[in-house]
């Protein structure tokens, strides 16, 4: 599979995820789901039936979500400004979701980062700060939500493990309170690696130290994408001496005008061992195409002793088509875009666009690049013939990727490229 990535149809449609065999009685980890990437209301609320369907049960917001990303673009001071409550249609909206999941058997978990691009960093010390942030919880509280998350990832501010610990028991406390069956997970600033790197080493061991032993650390794997192993995992939550959840950075795109389609690979399938829960971070807009990885991730977190990622992208691949042309075309698009975990490359990496820049850079070479535009042209066409209406994002990227390949091959070859 990772030699030469070719995705073979299968003719019989099976059970996804794959049954559990002989000596599991439960599934491998026992908190499956994912999350949004700036999703909007609407993209929760389209994925919570295929969540459903397929054994998942677990659904987190992206902080972003939370951030007034209708009016700021992400990552400017504006953006962020978790000190105010959240408009009265945004509520609602959110409400809307959070019943949905408990209507379908998700549980649904809070997130908020406060620290993140933000004006307005939180002041562990402050009595006001803490009321602020807590508002936020309380209203969740209040619908019955009982899964909550405090993130301190890719932040630059408020980065001292102690206020952060003081914060999230003080969270946990007043929650359980409320509600005693209340769960907290942390994201840490250093969420990656074996733990014993400098300078994550003495901060996760004040986290192991100061952090109420109940709440979750969020973990992403022996780096911030690619291979998650036991061996990784074990040292990590030894480091950090808290009860890990593994938030897996694939199929994510981080915004990036690429797709991550391939199963998932490179993950132990002994790891429910040493974590409860498994969250895979999800593409931007294309959370339609996003189902085709998000089935895989199902499989494998349900039943990771069996998994096979080339009967499982085969298996997803079928269960989103309702012809055998609609599976042929998805199946070509997977191929198009086998997702970075393959290349050991990051979120950006588009092998769709790589593999044009490879090509052309060849002796010789045009003509073999005009075979490789007039396929992903024909893809295009063939996608929106089979699947009207939907995948607008997906194609869209699928568009702005064509685009680009067509101006390089005119500064290569000084020429039009061939028509559509």
């Amino acid at each position: 599979l990772e030699q030469d990535f070719r995705v073979d149809l299968p003719t019989e449609l099976r059970t996804v995820p794959e049954p559990l065999g002989p000596g599991h009685s439960e599934p491998g980890f026992r908190w499956r789901g994912t999350k949004g990437w700036l999703w909007r209301p609407e993209q929760y609320l389209a994925e919570i039936p295929t969540l459903a369907r397929y054994k998942m049960n677990f659904l987190m917001n992206c902080y972003g979500s939370m951030c007034d990303i209708e009016h700021h673009g992400w990552g400017t001071p504006d953006c962020n400004r978790w000190w105010e409550p959240l408009p009265a249609a945004k509520r609602a909206a959110y409400e809307r979701v959070v019943s949905k999941c408990q209507s379908r058997g998700i549980e649904f978990c809070f997130s908020l980062n406060p620290n993140i691009s933000s004006r307005r960093a939180v002041n562990y010390e402050s009595p006001e700060d803490l009321e602020l942030i807590w508002q936020h919880y309380e209203w969740m509280l209040g619908l019955g939500v009982r899964w909550f998350n405090i993130q301190f990832d890719d932040i630059t501010q408020g980065t001292d493990p102690s206020g952060q610990a003081r914060l999230a028991n003080t969270l946990l406390e007043r929650l359980r309170q409320r509600n005693p069956r209340s769960e907290l997970i942390l994201c840490p600033v250093y969420y990656w690696g074996t733990g014993h790197e400098e300078p994550a080493r003495p901060y996760l061991e004040t986290l192991a130290r100061d952090l109420h032993p109940d709440v979750y650390v969020f973990w992403t794997g022996d780096g911030v994408v690619g291979r998650i192993t036991r061996k990784a995992a074990e040292s990590y939550r030894t480091v950090v001496g808290h009860r890990l959840f593994i938030w897996d950075n694939y199929p994510v795109n981080d915004g990036a005008p690429t797709l991550h389609l391939g199963p998932l690979m490179k993950r132990d399938p002994d790891l429910c061992e040493v974590a409860e829960g498994y969250l895979s971070n999800p593409m931007y807009t294309q959370n339609e195409a996003n189902r085709i990885p998000l089935l895989t991730v199902a499989d494998y977190a349900y039943n990771p002793w069996a998994y096979d990622p080339a009967r499982s992208i085969g298996q997803a691949i079928l269960h989103q088509s309702r012809t055998r042309s609609q599976a042929t075309v998805l199946r070509d698009l997977v191929e198009l875009y086998p997702g970075m975990v393959l290349f050991d490359e990051g979120t950006g990496y588009n092998p769709a666009v790589d593999r044009f820049e490879e090509l052309i850079d060849a002796p010789h070479s045009r003509h073999l690049a005009d075979m490789y535009l007039r396929h992903v042209t024909d893809l295009a066409l063939r996608m929106r013939r089979a699947f009207p209406g939907h995948f607008a994002d997906t194609l869209a990227t699928l568009e702005a990727n064509l685009e680009s390949m067509r101006l390089t091959y005119r500064e290569r070859y000084g020429v039009e490229p061939p028509a559509r």
